[in-house]
């Protein structure tokens, strides 16, 4: 890449002003446009986006049908409080969600601005549903950072830390990890000791007729794409039935084609009570929805669910845009086609280099653990940091999360050369980092997530 100038003096200006709880430490990145899975600084690198802004662009950036719905909608009015006025932009929005979301069974919406307050929203309608007052999420879950979302979210001590006490009576049990596993598998394979870490809990701490609901990510993204056996899927779908818990799918990071479907839930053949939508469901544009079986949406009052500026016109017009992209484009086909491409590459990696220790995830939703050891799976996260950020310098935008694993998640439009042109930087960042070509100065500049 040239030389960062203009960009740091904008860094600059930033670090003095914004708050420091809101941003994390990567790569001096300063964005003065975006197109597709291209990024352009204020010096004027093109950088290739394989975050998309944390899976919030999914169909790309600037696409010309969202920027002309925005601008048409913008033309007649921008907004009017949904407590007090209806208008159409919230009902065809509504009625495409209830189209493309799992279940075969009548829902309602209910619109918000982020993943957060979404899954806020579910937990108090949970609980005015089922008359329970009782949650239960996951270690290393992440739902946001509202605080009922922070109650679920479980996934860094330094995101919950000095901030409580946190909504009461949420609970948190273990993920089904595969890869890094607990519990000895029996002769006869998996012992599926994470569910019976669950019958654990009804037995000794919450009693399974006061939990209203379980909140589920179909996979585990910010603790580094875990994917749960469909074992687990479909005994946790039994729990719940069977004991009249909600079972809540956060789909914020995993949906709208992301993994190569729809929903992620797609992929275990999951119809949750309710899923919890955000980030690229309008592009970019502040937009969030909790779409939920009819009757559990009707069991709460005005203004218990009501958000002065959700459900916005101009955001719902980006949304509607944003759905029609993606079917338009095939795109959710491309994005399982181009996620089995690159996990082929990743694994002709992992042959050739050490440091790959697992490579997992759908679609356009990957992750690549490093690891120091392959037999004790020690994470390289050191190793990671200094991949990332030569990654970086050679002009390719990846982060990292759980402290070593790769986060693969570029927009879906993403064309076949970019990828390949994205991967042979990885490899050679890896080659690089191998060799111990990246020096450890980098250390104190990345700090990641």
């Amino acid at each position: 890449m040239n030389e960062i100038v203009k960009g740091l003096e904008i860094i600059k200006k930033d670090d003095d002003l914004i708050s420091l709880g809101s941003r994390l430490a990567f790569h001096p990145l300063a964005i003065k446009e975006a197109r597709g899975a291209i990024l352009i600084d204020y010096d004027g690198n093109e950088i290739i986006d394989f975050l998309s802004a944390a899976c919030v662009a999914n169909i790309g950036h600037s696409h010309p049908k969202v920027i002309d719905a925005i601008i048409d909608q913008t033309k007649k009015f921008i907004h009017y409080n949904p407590a007090y006025a209806v208008f159409e932009q919230m009902g065809n929005l509504a009625e495409e969600l209830i189209r493309i979301t799992p279940g075969n069974f009548p829902k309602r919406v209910a619109f918000s601005l982020s993943g957060g307050d979404a899954n806020d929203n579910a937990i108090k309608v949970a609980r005015s549903y089922t008359k329970r007052t009782k949650v239960i999420s996951y270690h290393r879950a992440y739902h946001g950072t509202t605080y009922g979302a922070l109650s679920l979210s479980a996934v860094s001590l330094a995101m919950r830390k000095n901030l409580g006490p946190f909504l009461p009576d949420v609970y948190h049990i273990p993920y089904p990890d595969c890869y890094r596993c607990n519990s000895a598998p029996t002769d006869s394979g998996c012992n599926m000791a994470c569910m019976e870490q669950l019958k654990e809990l009804f037995n000794t701490v919450v009693p399974k007729e006061e939990v209203a609901a379980i909140f589920l990510e179909p996979f585990q993204g910010d603790s580094g794409v875990i994917e749960p056996p469909a074992q687990y899927i479909e005994e946790l779908v039994k729990v719940c039935k069977d004991n009249g818990i909600l079972l809540v799918v956060d789909e914020v990071q995993s949906g709208f084609g992301r993994t190569g479907k729809w929903f992620a839930s797609e992929h275990y053949g999951l119809e949750p009570d309710m899923v919890v939508l955000g980030k690229s469901i309008a592009s970019g544009m502040p937009l969030a929805a909790l779409v939920a079986r009819k009757e559990i949406l009707e069991s709460w009052a005005a203004p218990a669910g009501s958000f002065s500026t959700a459900g916005n016109p101009v955001c719902c017009a980006a949304s509607l845009a944003t759905i029609n992209v993606i079917e338009e484009e095939g795109l959710i086909k491309k994005t399982e086609e181009l996620g089995l491409y690159a996990v082929k590459r990743f694994e002709e990696m992992k042959g050739k280099h050490a440091l790959i220790g697992d490579v997992r995830g759908k679609g356009l939703m990957l992750g690549v653990d490093l690891v120091k050891d392959h037999k004790t799976k020690k994470r390289a996260n050191e190793e990671t940091a200094k991949i990332s950020y030569r990654c970086w310098e050679k002009g390719l935008f990846i982060t990292f999360f759980s402290g070593n694993v790769l986060r693969i998640a570029p927009p879906l439009m993403i064309s076949r050369e970019q990828i390949d042109k994205a991967l042979d930087i990885m490899e050679e960042a890896l080659g690089d980092v191998e060799a111990g070509r990246v020096p450890d100065e980098i250390l104190k500049k990345v700090k990641g997530w």
